[in-house]
């Protein structure tokens, strides 16, 4: 290992790295080149663009990285389903997308417009007039709507002060704008993530609101099925928590991954802002087999 390179485990270090961002190919306020670009304005030298069932940003990331020295890592956050419960997975992919992927995130577009016309019907209900043209505007692009956008509109419609407020009221779980789609099983969507030769990642598991016996067997379904690593730190969490995951995933020999979630800017998150990862015995995503090679060495903050 070259000198000065990280650890093939977790130490308490800074990292200048970030492997759950959006952009404007799904429902992120910055471009692929303006996140980008904002990302090495912090100092980071290694990320991944994970947009929501898509790879549409990805080429101009990656190309805004070389321009910018930054190692982007092609990916996607794709939407699941796990004993009913919604799950995120991040793809992780080296090489891209290969055509089972490709069909299936095609397919996952057209589940995400069939559930924006559904919110955007609930919304209408509540007083937010021409809700979908609303939120397509506040898109500003053709890209498939999400309950950002519609947040969005009602905060300029004046409907609700902000954008915190119109998940807690109205698009939440289980608000009016909180719509359940079909998405594909768990199995499923490892299977096409593995398909592509990528890494099939947790996303925020601490969200879903599970016991810690519930998360364990989310974990282990998800092992059985492929999956390779969790997001081990998503964001500011309490550090006692994550160390209790880090056990979790010991456990079970799974990889850990780390991201911000980023959307936009002006909130409490920005690109490479997270709570740092503990000194623990699970090795980075980043040190698996199928990532070395593109990732190169991440070098922790000074």
């Amino acid at each position: 290992m070259p000198m000065n390179a990280l650890p093939e485990r977790f130490d308490g270090q800074a990292l200048p790295i970030d492997l759950h961002m959006h952009s404007t190919a799904s429902d992120g306020a910055l471009s692929p080149e303006a996140l980008v670009a904002l990302c090495a304005s912090r100092g980071l030298t290694h990320l991944a663009l994970t947009d929501h069932d898509s790879l549409a940003g990805v080429d101009r990331a990656v190309e805004a990285g070389r321009q910018h020295d930054l190692v982007v890592l092609p990916g996607s956050e794709l939407s699941c389903q796990w004993r009913g419960i919604n799950i995120h997975v991040v793809g992780l992919l080296p090489e891209g997308a290969d055509d089972e992927l490709t069909g299936g995130l095609m397919a996952q577009t057209e589940a995400r417009c069939r559930r924006a016309e559904q919110i955007a019907e609930r919304l209408q209900r509540i007083g937010l007039d021409n809700a979908l043209e609303r939120a397509r505007d506040a898109a500003g692009s053709d890209r498939p709507l999400g309950r950002p956008d519609f947040a969005r509109a009602l905060v300029t419609a004046g409907l609700v002060p902000d954008m915190a407020t119109a998940f807690q009221r109205h698009l939440g779980r289980g608000k009016a704008g909180d719509i359940k789609s079909h998405w594909p099983s768990l199995a499923t969507v490892v299977a096409w993530i593995l398909g592509a030769n990528g890494v099939a990642v947790v996303a925020h598991p601490l969200r879903y609101g599970l016991t810690r016996r519930k998360r364990g067997q989310l974990l282990d379904d998800f092992q059985a099925a492929g999956g390779q690593a969790v997001e081990l730190v998503s964001g500011f969490q309490n550090p006692d928590v994550t160390r209790d995951l880090a056990r979790q995933l010991a456990e079970r020999g799974f990889w850990a991954s780390l991201g911000s979630d980023f959307h936009f800017p002006g909130g409490h998150l920005a690109p490479g802002s997270m709570t740092r990862v503990p000194r623990t015995a699970v090795a980075p995503v980043w040190t698996h087999p199928r990532l070395q090679a593109a990732m190169g060495d991440v070098v922790p903050v000074a």
